[in-house]
């Protein structure tokens, strides 16, 4: 974690299963701000290719964000930050 940001260093490498790590980090995004309420999120494999990570990792990741209410997807339309956020948003959560 850098002194000039709340959201800790991604490290694929730590004890988690990768795809919550990566769902923890976007979580982390979410909770500093630079992850708006409403925002359109990259495309999954552009954030594979963001997080060095496969396709697949990404979608399992999509997953436990959705069901943690942080984001949803629109068919045809692509993935947002929940608009609006749970009260809470805390990117250990479930």
């Amino acid at each position: 974690m850098t002194e000039h940001s709340p959201i800790p260093e991604f490290n694929p490498q730590g004890p988690q299963l990768v795809y919550v790590a990566v769902a923890d980090h976007i979580a982390a995004r979410i909770a500093a701000g630079e992850l708006v309420a409403g925002a359109r999120l990259p495309a999954e494999r552009d954030l594979a290719t963001e997080y060095g990570v496969a396709y697949l990792t990404v979608r399992r990741a999509a997953g436990v964000l959705r069901e943690r209410g942080l984001i949803l997807t629109v068919h045809g339309k692509g993935t947002f930050v929940a608009d609006p956020l749970p009260a809470e948003v805390d990117p250990h959560r479930a």
